[in-house]
């Protein structure tokens, strides 16, 4: 199972972006998937998760500005991120768990770096 990002880059405070990931590989089934983010000197943390059915979480600090999305037929997650600050600087990671041939799996994506800076 491979996970790879594309997006982010830099913008300005007030800007958006949009991160997305594909899965690819041999999938059986993909459960969760969402954003992680890790900016320097602190730990990776969760940003938003989607189940399969849609049901979504956000952390505090982006809930009303982020908006996690997917496609369960082409296998991708996204991440609309509005009204960015600068403290939303850090280096964003897909993941995806579920299962293939019976085994269950968390990948991640190799992660895509999101500056917000004037």
């Amino acid at each position: 199972v491979q996970l790879q990002a594309s997006g982010g880059g830099l913008v300005q405070p007030g800007g958006s972006l949009r991160v997305s990931c594909a899965v690819s590989g041999s999938i059986g089934s993909i459960n969760d998937m969402g954003w992680y983010r890790q900016a320097p000197g602190k730990q990776r943390e969760l940003v938003a998760a989607i189940t399969s059915g849609g049901r979504t979480n956000y952390a505090d600090s982006v809930k009303g500005r982020f908006t996690i999305s997917r496609d369960n037929a082409k296998n991708t997650v996204s991440l609309q991120m509005n009204s960015l600050k600068p403290e939303d600087t850090a280096v964003y990671y897909c993941n995806a768990k579920g299962t293939r041939f019976g085994v269950r799996f968390d990948a991640w994506g190799q992660g895509t770096q999101v500056t917000v800076s004037s």
